[in-house]
């Protein structure tokens, strides 16, 4: 045991100090060289000085440029010499290495020089990932603009839906209301025949009148013959008595003076016109109209509307913008 303690005591301060005993020789190597190389400057330095003398040149002159030339170079060599010595010291030489006789010095790395086109390739980079990027910000645009258009397309559907939907109700209830009035008109008003007549106490024009009839199911009345004009007589003498108002007949003559028709564009084949009253027996007549009840119709262009009398049941011509009551006549 103690002799294996000491074989390696013995041999491993010798591996470790391998290294620094090759280089120990070849400084000492190199220091032999260097003071060859002084002794050399000495002699001929020495010369120098002799030469000078047997000239009578003063000493110190001659001898700067190649004295400095020399003393340049040599300073140079040495300062080259220690570079490398410290970049030997700096580099760690393993205990294995080779041999100080094989032994190279490493050479003197140079500086990397500034190269533009490195650093434009470099600008080129950093351009090329801020497109790449944006491409990937453009894509994640493009990809929710494809869907807001999915979903607006879908909208838009579905608002087509709703208003069909809403039109559907429309037309629904349209005709439920003309269900509802017709049914109300028979129920409330006069039925005849194959058609009802129901009063409305709401102060309208003609046309207005007639929009509000179809609205319900029907139309302004219509009455097709005298029968029918003496039952609708009856029921307005009852409905309003004992008071006299005009209401709204379908019968106009808009399209041509003189040609009245019925709102279904029908020809009025009989007429009630309003006569004025005829004077007594034994009375002279009058060739003077009468003021208050002139004979029908008399208003010419002005009045293209009839309305009927609640009392009488005779029928007056009159401006089509009066307001007045209307009957609506419902299919039965």
């Amino acid at each position: 045991m103690q002799a294996a303690w000491l074989l390696g005591a013995l041999v491993v301060p010798q591996l470790l100090g391998f290294g620094h005993g090759a280089r120990g020789a070849e400084r000492e190597w190199e220091g032999g060289w260097g003071g060859a190389q002084e002794e050399e400057r000495e002699r001929e330095a020495l010369m120098l000085k002799h030469l000078q003398e047997a000239l009578g040149l003063p000493a110190g002159r001659g001898d700067e440029n190649p004295a400095r030339t020399v003393e340049g170079k040599e300073d140079w060599e040495m300062e080259e010499d220690q570079g490398e010595e410290e970049e030997e010291e700096a580099t760690p030489t393993p205990s294995s290495g080779p041999s100080p006789s094989n032994q190279k010095p490493s050479p003197r790395k140079p500086r990397a020089a500034h190269d533009p086109c490195l650093s434009a390739v470099g600008r080129l980079a950093g351009l090329d990932a801020g497109l790449h990027q944006l491409h990937v910000r453009l894509h994640a645009l493009d990809t929710r603009v494809v869907e807001l258009t999915q979903g607006l397309r879908q909208l838009r559907d579905a608002a087509g839906d709703t208003r069909d939907a809403v039109q559907a109700l429309q037309v629904a209830q349209g005709r439920a209301e003309r269900e509802h009035g017709r049914l109300e008109g028979c129920l409330k008003g006069l039925r005849l025949g194959h058609k009802c007549f129901l009063l409305s106490r709401d102060f309208e024009t003609q046309a207005a009148a007639q929009a509000r009839c179809t609205a319900r199911g029907g139309s302004l009345a219509q009455p097709a013959d005298r029968q029918q004009m003496e039952a609708l007589t009856r029921y307005l003498r009852a409905a309003l008595a004992t008071y006299n108002w005009p209401v709204w007949l379908g019968v106009h003559d808009r399209r041509a003076e003189g040609l009245y028709l019925f709102e279904n564009g029908q020809r009025v084949s009989f007429f009630a016109w309003h006569r004025a009253p005829r004077p007594e027996l034994g009375a002279q007549p009058s060739a003077a109209p009468h003021p208050l009840s002139p004979d029908q119709p008399n208003g010419g262009t002005l009045e293209n509307c009839v309305a009927q009398a609640s009392d009488d049941g005779s029928w007056w011509d009159h401006d089509c913008q009066r307001r007045l009551y209307y009957v609506c006549e419902f299919p039965f």
